[in-house]
């Protein structure tokens, strides 16, 4: 076979090879992206004679005689534009999927320069984006179409990085471009493989594992077991997960590992499995919350069946419900949901020392060392962790997957080994969204006034502990929504069972307990007549109000400002829903929650150091920002360091929103630090003289709560919340014609990082509200990455993101910036369950929402617009 990549002859004798492993594997073009290897998810999108094709479904038989063309293969002038543009519209998050986008982009643009937004958005139909919601990248696109066309000049570099303002990220141009390096790209001598042997059934005794016939592979190079684990329990918070079940031991769920391969080569990973011998007895697994409380259930784990339990009371619920003049109460249940990160799980570890170093893409280094020193029984010292750049996590990869088996394999072969995996075995392992069923009386007065609410939240948080949790807390501590009264009594169970696991996913907890809340508001406001944003504004906290979990509301709470700001657009269309959310910052709950960066000066120029996961949210640009703010410094002269054991400090995991306001309070009492030692001379001077060379400045930053229970009147459970208030507008067949969304989050740092971050969770909230499902069949997976029902370009609707500022006094913590990546999400599904309310007056209170124009193709009987007043 003789076919062209890049205008650059090639030659190869297998042409059954599909032409992504041969790009990655044998030409080492690693820009273009494996997300899937199903053909679903486009991060593998290269040209073919100038058509956009997905490599990894394209046979090299297909090949003879054409040109590929990959992301490496873009000339000087293509490079730089989509560079710019992308960076510039905020089209960058992850980055997992941006080279195939570009390339999509680019077949679009040579046939058709001056694209139309419905051209575009059809042009990208086959790339999956989790992160942006589209919108940005659309526009990136149709500025390089102007770029092109009109043959514009590249503008100069940014010489200002203050808040609140346009400023590209610092990792915009190696994303696009695929030059960024992430964990599967990595390439080492003599790198060999791994992967673990899943269990064949959710629950089932594991009489007798064989690995004889296995070892005599000629590719194998060590069959591992649990008898090899050091320590076979670890776990994020809980240790309770087995890193392999023992012969003798029951399985949990469909993902437990029985056994791990080591190859010479990935290929013949699949034929190594297949040799080990497995003796099951299968078992009748527990397969939903329910049938793990019932007596006589079997156990999960030898504690029992519940692992956690909340319990938040205030004041008097019974009694107020009582004497209330309304009440509702209903049932709501949501599934679970999978995070369809577009990059896979992936780690690679070789010895290092008397040690190992592990390089991997998940949400903490210093968690990683953790767990991997635990199963090895080392010192966590011997374990150095090196985050590459992580394609997306959304909390689902907080957790081990695949880095301590790469460690484990390390460890017992000496050698560097790779651990990646495949999509669907992503999908069957890592964690999900908790599935909820969930029951909640609200009460108000006469006037609409809330008086009281009680829950019983039932979260299935499958074979193991994960972060279900602080999940269950935080959908307690959320339950009662952003409402100003006080008789509450919620009482949360987290259960386990044979599912998969359920731990951390962006809105933890709060997304599920907001649906619930919100739908009885709804029903409240038509049994007091009022309207569904009337009831809304009357309850809603305002400055110096005490929340439901008796925490004051600090000056820079503006919600009631949020419902101003879509007011009129909600009530002039018939078929809208509304609906508001808060979101803590931050950990909270009394437990240790720590930012730290040190500003190091070295070779002239400040390395900004500090462990702070960025996933595609944007946190090492929000660090740079506030640096270059306090500093006023040009962003030239700074270097963000990834995260790494060794040189950056624990800034804790990118979890709860909490990075911009606690790591970036971290940074600006460094960046205060160095402003001293600069003595009010600018930064560049000093700099330049070497006067402050090997220097090093450090800031660290822990804010104080109060834990759950606690005997205070007025506790602190959460140094910050943000708010929002989201409108789901449909038109007459049902369909999302508009979401426009208020959010109050402090002072914004970067504008177009923030505003891609709401558009992106309000998409991945449309998804959780009308089309994604996670559906099981007696405790094992039935979906696809293509059958999630992930909505992609043509799907997403316009949406306006209003950010609500006021002159109230702000936190001086991170100069007032407050989180906002899981807040973005929380508020859309029930936003669009009232749109669909009042289109045509059936309640739904299960996720995702049936029926709807996505979910059952069909339009909808809508009641007439003469039926839909005043908001009702």
């Amino acid at each position: 076979m003789q076919f062209y990549v890049n205008d650059r002859p090639v030659e190869t004798g297998d042409a059954s090879k599909k032409l992504l492993p041969f790009l990655r594997e044998d030409l080492g073009l690693t820009g273009t992206k494996d997300g899937c290897s199903e053909g679903a998810c486009g991060t593998c999108m290269v040209l073919v004679d100038g058509e956009a094709r997905r490599a990894c479904t394209l046979s090299l038989s297909r090949l003879q005689g054409k040109r590929v063309l990959t992301i490496e293969g873009l000339s000087p002038r293509e490079r730089e534009v989509y560079a710019e543009c992308f960076a510039e519209a905020g089209a960058v998050q992850c980055g997992f999927c941006t080279p195939g986008m570009v390339i999509s982009a680019k077949a679009l643009l040579d046939r058709n320069p001056n694209p139309t937004a419905a051209e575009v958005k059809a042009a990208i139909a086959g790339n999956l984006c989790r992160c942006t919601g589209y919108k940005k990248i659309e526009e990136a696109v149709l500025n390089c179409g102007r770029y092109f066309r009109e043959n514009l000049s590249i503008p100069p570099g940014e010489t200002g990085a203050s808040l609140d303002r346009r400023f590209k990220r610092v990792d915009a141009a190696e994303k696009t471009l695929g030059l960024g390096k992430y964990c599967d790209d990595l390439r080492i001598e003599n790198m060999v493989h791994a992967r673990a042997l899943r269990s064949r059934y959710p629950r089932a005794r594991i009489n007798r594992i064989d690995t004889s016939r296995a070892a005599r592979h000629p590719d194998c190079i060590r069959i591992l077991t649990a008898a090899d684990v050091p320590c076979n329990k670890i776990g994020h918070l809980v240790q309770d997960w087995d890193v392999m079940i023992a012969e003798g031991d029951i399985t949990r769920y469909i993902g437990d590992a029985l056994a791990l391969a080591v190859s010479r080569r990935r290929e013949s990973l699949a034929e190594i499995l297949a040799l080990i011998e497995v003796d099951y007895t299968e078992l009748k697994p527990v397969t939903s919350a329910a049938a793990a409380l019932e007596a006589g259930a079997p156990l999960i784990h030898p504690g029992g069946n519940i692992m956690r339990r909340e319990r938040l009371t205030r004041g008097n619920a019974d009694e107020a419900i009582r004497q209330a003049k309304y009440t509702v109460t209903r049932r709501y249940v949501t599934p679970f949901n999978d995070h369809a990160f577009m990059e896979c799980e992936c780690a690679v570890a070789l010895p290092e020392g008397e040690g190992l170093r592990l390089y991997t893409g998940g949400q903490s280094v210093y968690d990683e060392q953790r767990e991997v020193a635990l199963m090895l029984k080392v010192p966590r010292e011997r374990i150095r962790v090196t985050s590459m750049l992580v394609g997306g996590g959304f909390g689902g990869k907080e957790d081990m997957s695949v880095q301590h088996h790469a460690a484990l394999a390390a460890w017992k072969t000496g050698l560097p080994v790779k651990v990646k995996f495949s999509r669907q075995e992503s999908l069957n392992c890592h964690t999900k969204r908790h599935a909820m069923d969930m029951e909640f009386t609200t009460a108000c007065d006469e006037n609409g006034r809330l008086t009281a609410m009680k829950a019983l939240l039932v979260a299935d948080t499958g074979a193991y502990a994960s972060l279900g949790g602080p999940v269950l807390q935080r959908a307690c501590t959320h339950a009662a929504g952003p409402y100003n009264f006080q008789n509450i009594d919620i009482l949360g169970l987290a259960v386990y069972t044979n599912n998969v696991v359920a731990g951390a996913y962006r809105g933890f907890g709060v997304t599920q307990s907001c649906f619930a809340m919100e739908g009885n508001l709804n029903l409240l406001a038509e049994m007091a007549g009022l309207s569904p944003w009337e009831i809304r504004y009357r309850n809603a906290i305002r400055p110096g109000q005490v929340l439901p979990n008796g925490q004051i509301a600090d000056p820079n709470t503006a919600l009631a400002e949020t419902l101003e700001a879509v007011k009129e657009i909600y009530e002039s269309h018939p078929y809208a829903g509304i609906a508001c959310a808060f979101k803590n910052s931050g950990k909270g709950v009394g437990v240790r929650d720590t930012g730290r960066c040190i500003l190091s000066v070295e070779g002239g120029k400040i390395h900004l150091r500090t462990s702070a996961a960025c996933m595609g949210q944007g946190i090492a640009t929000v660090c740079v920002q506030m640096l270059c703010h306090t500093l006023d410094l040009d962003p030239r002269l700074v270097i963000h360091e990834a995260p790494d054991t060794e040189r950056t400090p624990d800034s804790g995991t990118s979890t709860a929103s909490r990075q911009t306001l606690v790591t970036g309070e971290a940074v600006r009492q460094a960046a205060l630090r160095l402003a001293e030692a600069l003595k009010g001379a600018p930064a560049e001077k000093v700099l330049a003289s070497g006067d402050l060379e090997g220097q090093a400045f450090s800031g660290e930053y822990s804010p104080v709560t109060d834990p759950m229970g606690t005997a205070k009147e007025n506790p602190v459970s959460h140094v910050s919340y943000s708010y929002a208030t989201q409108v789901v507008i449909l038109d007459d067949k049902g369909k999302v014609e508009k979401v426009v969304a208020a959010y109050d989050v402090g002072t914004p740092v970067n504008l177009q990082a923030l505003e891609g971050q709401i558009e992106g969770g309000i998409v991945m909230g449309l998804g959780f509200a009308l089309t994604e499902d996670f559906p099981l069949k007696d405790g094992v997976p039935l979906a696809t990455l293509g059958t999630l029902g992930l909505i992609r370009a043509p799907q997403a609707p316009p949406i306006e993101v209003i950010l609500v500022r006021h002159d109230r006094e702000k936190l001086p913590l991170a100069y007032g910036a407050k989180g906002v990546g899981e807040l973005c999400l929380i508020p859309t599904s029930p936003a669009a369950a009232g749109a669909y309310y009042r289109l045509d007056g059936k309640f739904r209170d299960r996720l995702p929402l049936r029926p709807t124009f996505y979910k059952d193709g069909a339009p909808l009987s809508p009641l007439p617009t003469d039926k839909v007043k005043d908001g009702q």
